[in-house]
């Protein structure tokens, strides 16, 4: 054989391993990828076991509950669409793929799951228990969070003053355009009615907290502050129909207490506020 073809035989069995070795890398690469991914970007919340710190845990019978029946596919889009918490749509398709995988296999589940398995949950009447739409952070987001700080604005605006904003300019904006249909005090009213009138809503049996922890609603203490807010929520309905601004002074320090009292014991415990991993204990 002459030194031509030997080469030629080298560099074709050089051309196999590299291919052979291709292969074996791209069969094992989720495995070690989702992992790896994992602790970069979910551990900080979900705990490097899954055990779950500032965010819910990932594994064990609260998480596979909350996931029954669920599609994979949803599972991997939440991944995707919006984790991690501050840096949301940071992962691609294939990383969110791995994360989820690597999720289900802790979970000791079969891989290649189309679905999570369905768990049968049964409420007081005998039928499927509904879980929350939104988490007790989420919840509070939504509706306490801005309606409140409509309240704590009156600090520094009269709403008899405020001036009815021009509807938006095109290109339409929904959002511009319903801060112009209810200002000034059509606004408060509003604000107060959401907070009297949802209130209760933190009430509800099976909700749990941002990182998976049952909100506490049969503790004498958390119906107590939950009152309150129904109880701040009323008075400010009441003096705005009497549109008594001011007396959105002492009842802006109210709402503060009301908020204040719950959160030094149920939110902020472990860290200052956001750090999570303690709440609702």
């Amino acid at each position: 054989m002459n030194h031509r073809a030997s080469l030629a035989i080298a560099v074709v069995a050089a051309a196999g391993l590299r291919a052979f070795a291709a292969v074996a890398d791209a069969a094992q690469a989720p495995a070690t990828r989702g992992p790896e991914i994992y602790r970069a970007q979910c551990a900080e919340c979900h705990g490097g076991s899954m055990e779950g710190t500032i965010g819910p845990p990932l594994r064990g019978a609260d998480f596979l509950a909350g996931w029954s029946g669920r599609p994979v596919a949803d599972f991997v889009d939440k991944i995707q669409k919006t984790m991690p918490f501050n840096q949301t749509a940071s992962l691609s398709r294939d990383e969110s793929t791995d994360v989820a995988s690597y999720i289900i296999e802790t979970n000791k589940l079969p891989p290649g799951l189309s679905a999570f398995p369905a768990a049968r949950a049964a409420n007081a009447r005998g039928g499927r228990a509904r879980a929350s739409e939104g988490n007790l952070a989420e919840l509070m987001r939504a509706i306490a969070f801005p309606n409140a700080n409509i309240i704590f604005n009156l600090q520094l605006k009269d709403p008899s003053a405020q001036r009815k904003k021009q509807p938006a300019a095109s290109p339409f904006d929904y959002v511009e355009w319903g801060a112009t249909v209810y200002p000034g005090w059509l606004a408060v009213d509003q604000a107060a009615i959401a907070l009297a009138e949802t209130a209760p809503l933190l009430l509800t049996p099976g909700r749990r907290c941002q990182n998976g922890r049952p909100v506490p609603v049969d503790r004498a203490d958390w119906k107590q502050y939950v009152a309150a807010l129904v109880d701040v929520g009323r008075l400010a309905h009441k003096a705005s129909q009497a549109r008594n601004h001011e007396a959105f002074g002492e009842i802006s320090e109210k709402l503060n207490d009301a908020c204040a009292n719950c959160h030094k014991v149920y939110r902020d415990k472990g860290g200052a506020e956001g750090s999570g991993t303690a709440r609702c204990q």
